[in-house]
C-alpha cells in the first residue's frame, strides 16, 4: 500500500474522536428515524405485511449512501491538518510524484469508507432483524459490498476535491458541518423525493450519491417489496420506488443500474483529475 496511505489510516484510527464524529451523521439520522420519521414514513404508505421491515431496509440504504459520504470527509481531514501544520510541503519537497500524492490520501480514504461502511453494514443489518425483518440473502451481501465500494470511491473523489480547496481547521469544520447537515436530504433519507417539490427532486437526481443511495435501496428492499406489494400492479411497485428514490425519472427515462453506474464512475474520474489540478496548482 501507498506509504503516505497507509499513514493516514493509522493516524486516523489512533484518534477515536475522529472515528466517532464519522458515525455521528448516521447516529443522527437512526435518531431521527427512531424517534418519529419512520412513524412519519408509515403514515404515508398503505399499511401492508412486512412495511416496517420495507421502511427499515429502505432508510439503512441511505444511511450506508451517508456513510460514504462521511467517513470520507473525516479521513480527509488529516490532509488538513498536514497544510495547516506544512507537512503537505514536507511530501511535496519529497521524490514524490503529484498523482502519488494525491492517490495516498484518496487511498486512504477510501479504505477508511470502506471500512466504517462495513461496520454500518453489519449494524444495520443487525438493527434491521431486532426489528422483526430479515438478513440480506447471501447473495445480496455481495451486491451491497460491491456498491460500497462503488459509493465509497465516488464520494472519496468529491470529498478530496472540496478538501483540497481548504486551508485551516475552520474552513473544514465549516464545511463539514455543512455537508453532515445537507447530506441526508441530497439522499432523499428525511423526505422522501416523491414527497418534495421538482426544482429539489432535480438537485437530488443529479448529485451522484443519491445515486449510490438509490443502487444500493434496489438490492436491499428487494425482499421484503415481494412481501409488502405481493398482488400489487406492476404500476403501484414502480410508483413505490420513484417516490422513494429506488429508481429517478428524468422526463420520460427512468435511471437504470447501468445508469447510476455510469455516473458513480464518471464522478470518480473527474474528481480525481480536478483534485490532482488543484494540488498541482497550489504547489506552484
Amino acid at each position: 500500500m501507498n506509504v503516505i496511505a497507509s499513514r493516514n489510516i493509522k493516524l486516523f484510527f489512533r484518534d477515536r474522536r475522529n472515528v466517532v464524529m464519522s458515525f455521528m451523521s448516521v447516529f443522527i439520522i437512526l435518531g431521527l428515524y427512531i424517534l418519529f420519521l419512520g412513524d412519519t414514513l408509515k403514515s404515508g404508505v398503505p399499511d401492508s405485511p412486512g412495511i416496517g421491515f420495507l421502511l427499515d431496509s429502505w432508510v439503512m440504504a441511505g444511511i450506508l449512501a451517508v456513510t460514504s459520504v462521511t467517513a470520507t470527509l473525516g479521513a480527509l481531514g488529516i490532509m488538513v491538518e498536514d497544510r495547516t501544520q506544512n507537512i503537505l510541503k514536507d511530501f511535496k519537497a519529497a521524490p514524490i510524484k503529484r498523482y502519488d500524492l494525491v492517490g495516498g490520501y484518496l487511498l486512504s480514504a477510501f479504505t477508511i469508507g470502506v471500512v466504517l461502511s462495513l461496520v454500518t453494514l453489519v449494524l444495520a443489518e443487525i438493527y434491521i432483524v431486532a426489528q422483526g425483518g430479515e438478513w440480506l440473502p447471501f447473495v445480496a451481501w455481495f451486491k451491497v459490498v460491491g456498491l460500497i465500494l462503488l459509493s465509497v470511491l465516488a464520494s472519496s473523489s468529491i470529498v478530496f476535491f472540496i478538501t483540497s480547496l481548504l486551508n485551516s481547521r475552520n474552513s473544514f469544520s465549516t464545511t463539514g458541518t455543512i455537508i453532515g447537515t445537507l447530506i441526508g436530504f441530497l439522499t432523499g433519507i428525511y423526505i422522501p423525493i416523491g414527497s418534495l417539490p421538482e426544482p429539489v427532486q432535480w438537485m437530488i437526481k443529479i448529485f451522484p450519491v443519491s445515486h449510490a443511495g438509490a443502487l444500493i435501496r434496489s438490492v436491499m428492499v428487494e425482499r421484503p417489496m415481494e412481501a409488502s406489494f405481493a398482488g400489487a400492479s406492476a404500476e403501484a411497485v414502480q410508483q413505490f420506488k420513484l417516490d422513494m428514490g429506488v429508481v429517478y425519472q428524468y422526463g420520460d427515462t427512468f435511471s437504470s443500474t447501468a445508469l447510476s453506474i455510469a455516473v458513480l464512475v464518471g464522478t470518480t474520474v473527474l474528481f480525481y483529475l480536478l483534485s490532482i489540478a488543484v494540488m498541482s496548482r497550489k504547489s506552484r
